[in-house]
């Protein structure tokens, strides 16, 4: 008899004293804790090396380190990645995307350290990227790997994935209404009722925490000086169809630059085309150096005057045109420090990049109608308000989520008194993206694949259907050459009434049904003379292996067929897939996560 381990007789305990709800809870608190703790210490890590790197450096006559640390940063975080974690950490979100849809809701357990690591390394040296990608990451791999250290079913193990991405979000921006948002809106969780009170649990908890850490303060001070005026309105809704176009612009732009950096083979190519890319950026245009959350400062509390310090464009600070097209310079730059940063080797998300453009979209927006080129004369647009709404109008339309911005914009600042234009830019933003791409930043890579799960349930389900579960081996493979006197011996061992025919490389060639040679079946004479390849037809249609599930399902209602062969990519047979397995997987799938005892 095996000897149980002392983690055992905890799990018996537990399952005996403490009901599954209860401990769902008790599991959604502990992930709000730890998921905090990574978060500050994440942000610890981070100003660490910032404050060791620039502590003693004379701005005046060092710039030429800001070049270099950037650099320095994404080549120690890429062999870091390629030489002890051995696996690809980018895309932080997209990846919890993908294992909530395609991987049963299992993140690999050295996610809740390696994004940590590396992205703090990467924007601690300066790289153009944002912490909290990774934090989500690592927020979700903690609440995974604990739902699985403690046996939990999958459709439980989704749910604390979204705790640890709530704890995450919470933790790292002091924002518990937001964290609870995006778990709904990015990461598209269907969710019940009794799930919403875990995912809340986590937040507050990740949140009080931080509170503990770092204070009650908002993360950017900000003060509003003027009330929001109905007769701006316009303005807002303008502002959004700007915020939306943009990252439209972003979006497109970064997958095209990855697409790139991926034709790149080999990670020393990849490391010196981004180590270049991003040193010229920052040469360039040094407000690019880093999260950019100093920038956010400045302009959301007005104080802009010494942005073009160090820059090129320093002769021209009194200057509106000059200071306007700086800042355009930036916000279509920005994506290129971005892309060269991750694509280079270094770890970070476009969470906080997101905010940087939105501010100085926002900025830009209102400086012009002041200042330059007034849309509507006579109205002044406080520059501070208008560059907080951008940041929300462009976080809606990057990542496809209105209320977690409109919620993370007012906890970031304390500008609650701004929910009315707020909740204008978002909605005018996200359904100016809308007409182009329905899909966010991080989702879009895995519905381009067919693997992104989303809130219509048919779709989820089919989402979560893995080919491979639903493929049928029993069917009695015959050759052309064979004739009807084998076909005949093969329908005798078979209970199946549709035969694959394969060459002898296991290529699909066709298939023999039961009822086109009923009527000659029974003939011995025929036996000798007909030949499999002589009755044998094409099938109706070929299911290749890596066609989604919701693509399947179109090619059953196209050919009418109740039985579809599947192959690889060469055309080598593999088995079949039925409709009756496909809707008893379905209604299996539909019980195990979307049942409402959640």
């Amino acid at each position: 008899m095996e000897k149980k381990t002392w983690f055992d007789k905890v799990l018996g305990w537990r399952e005996k004293h403490i009901k599954e709800k209860n401990f769902i809870l008790i599991l959604s608190l502990i992930i709000g804790i730890l998921t905090a703790f990574a978060a500050n210490l994440l942000k610890s890590a981070i100003h660490l090396i910032q404050h060791l790197l620039t502590e003693k450096i004379d701005v005046e006559s060092a710039n030429w380190l800001y070049l270099i640390y950037p650099v320095i940063g994404i080549l120690l975080s890429g062999l870091f990645v390629k030489y002890i974690v051995k696996d690809d950490i980018g895309h932080g979100v997209t990846k919890i995307l993908y294992a909530i849809s395609q991987r049963k809701s299992r993140i690999k357990p050295h996610n809740t350290w390696s994004s940590l690591v590396a992205s703090s390394i990467t924007i601690g040296f300066g790289g153009s990227v944002g912490a909290e990608a990774p934090i989500v990451l690592t927020g979700s791999a903690i609440g995974s790997n604990l739902g699985r250290l403690f046996k939990m079913e999958q459709k439980t193990l989704m749910l604390l994935v979204g705790c640890g991405a709530a704890g995450a979000i919470a933790g790292i921006f002091k924002a518990p209404i937001a964290g609870l948002l995006f778990t709904i809106e990015v990461l598209m969780l269907d969710l019940t009722t009794a799930s919403v009170l875990p995912l809340l649990i986590s937040s507050v908890t990740a949140a009080c925490v931080s509170y503990i850490f770092t204070g009650t303060e908002a993360m950017f001070r900000f003060s509003q000086t003027e009330m929001f005026a109905m007769e701006r309105i316009p303005y807002v809704l303008l502002l959004g169809v700007a915020c939306g176009l943009i990252a439209l612009y972003f979006t497109r732009s970064m997958i095209w630059i990855e697409g790139i950096f991926r034709k790149l083979k080999t990670f020393w190519k990849k490391f010196f085309f981004g180590a270049a890319m991003l040193s010229i950026l920052i040469f360039l245009l040094p407000p690019l150096y880093g999260e950019g959350y100093d920038t956010i400062g400045s302009l959301i509390n007005n104080d802009y005057g010494n942005l073009l310090d160090g820059s090129l464009f320093y002769s021209l600070k009194d200057n509106y045109w000059g200071l306007i097209i700086f800042l355009l310079l930036i916000i279509f730059m920005k994506v290129f420090a971005s892309s060269a940063t991750n694509g280079g080797g270094g770890c970070g998300g476009v969470f906080a990049p997101s905010l940087y453009l939105g501010c100085i979209v926002g900025f830009v927006f209102s400086y012009m109608s002041n200042h330059v080129i007034p849309f509507f004369p006579g109205i002044h647009l406080p520059e501070e308000n208008f560059a907080l709404m951008g940041m929300a109008g462009m976080m809606a339309a990057v990542m496809h989520s209105p209320l977690t911005a409109v919620f993370l914009i007012a906890e970031l600042t304390g500008g609650f008194d701004l929910f009315l234009p707020l909740m204008i830019v978002t909605i005018s933003a996200y359904f100016t993206i809308l007409l182009f791409e329905k899909h966010s930043i991080y989702s879009i890579r895995l519905a381009q694949k067919g693997e992104l799960l989303t809130h219509d349930k048919d779709k989820a389900v089919l989402t979560l259907l893995n080919t491979n579960t639903v493929i049928e081996n029993d069917f009695m493979i015959v050759h052309p050459d064979m004739n009807l006197g084998d076909m005949v011996k093969a329908i005798t061992q078979s209970h199946r009434n549709v035969f694959p025919v394969t060459d002898y490389d296991n290529v699909l060639r066709g298939v023999v049904l039961l009822d086109n040679i009923r009527n000659i079946m029974f003939r011995p004479e025929l036996y000798e003379r007909f030949n499999v390849k002589k009755f044998m037809v094409s099938a109706p249609a070929k299911i290749n292996i890596t066609l989604p599930m919701d693509k399947i399902m179109q090619l059953f209602e196209d050919t009418k067929a109740w039985n579809l062969p599947v192959i690889d990519d060469d055309g080598h047979y593999l088995g079949f897939i039925s409709k009756s397995k496909i809707f008893n997987a379905y209604r299996e799938v539909l019980q195990e996560n979307f049942s409402e005892d959640t």
